[in-house]
């Protein structure tokens, strides 16, 4: 009888473990450096993520710090404001900008890689 309850328990195991990825299109990423007026670094945790897209690696020049895997991002209209410098969160990589991505941005320069991304933060 346990042998049959063990049988009954792996599809929910299995089910489990698919919803750990959440989205197959989701990457995972960190936000690695808030600098001012939303000059927002972000590194691709995930490293399936196309390498062409983010920068191997990026060392920030007013700080000496050295990232890897890392884009500016250039959705910045449509960011979350709750995900702070160190949060890690889930996104796709979006082929056009977002429709709701013409907002006021003020002018001030932070250091950012040079390869940005539009993304839009999976639920």
């Amino acid at each position: 009888m346990r042998k049959y309850g063990l049988l009954l328990l792996i599809p929910f195991l299995l089910q489990c473990k698919s919803a750990e990825k959440l989205n197959p299109s989701c990457y995972q990423g960190k936000l690695v450096l808030q600098g001012i007026c939303m000059n927002y670094v972000i590194e691709a945790v995930n490293k399936d993520l196309d390498t062409n897209k983010v920068e191997p690696i990026w060392q920030n020049p007013m700080s000496g710090k050295v990232y890897s895997n890392v884009f500016t991002l250039a959705s910045v209209c449509t960011f979350p404001a709750n995900i702070k410098e160190g949060d890690t969160f889930y996104f796709k990589v979006l082929n056009t900008p977002p429709k709701d991505n013409n907002c006021a941005q003020c002018l001030a320069y932070s250091p950012t890689p040079n390869k940005k991304l539009y993304i839009e933060v999976c639920p």
